[in-house]
């Protein structure tokens, strides 16, 4: 086979191997390029769940300050209610605390005597 028939053979295969290696650094770019918008991506992402979070948990530790505030204020008021009423009526205040005493000692011990 003579050279001359070979010469257009290896200029396409040049060509070839050349484009080859421009579709190479194209998408090695193009790799480099969508890894970088992922990251970038992700990062606000985070960013956004983060912030999120702490309204959340912002929200979350002001209502319980309600809600404690308010138990704490009803306790302080049947505190006091019950306080009233046992200095108005001690006597009847010491029966009714001996009797649900009586009571608990009875359901308490009731339960035991089964077992036996």
């Amino acid at each position: 086979m003579p050279a001359n028939a070979l010469n257009p053979a290896l200029k396409e295969a040049d060509k070839a191997q050349a484009a080859a290696g421009v579709a190479a650094e194209h998408a090695e770019r193009s790799f480099a390029e969508a890894a970088t918008a992922a990251k970038a991506s992700f990062a606000d992402a985070a960013k956004r769940l983060e912030k999120n979070l702490l309204e959340g948990f912002d929200t979350l530790r002001a209502q319980s300050r309600t809600y404690t505030d308010t138990a704490g204020a009803q306790l302080e008021d049947a505190q006091k209610y019950v306080s009233e009423r046992v200095r108005e009526r001690p006597i009847t205040a010491t029966l009714a605390g001996l009797g649900v005493g009586v009571l608990l000692g009875l359901l308490l011990a009731g339960g035991r005597s089964h077992n036996k």
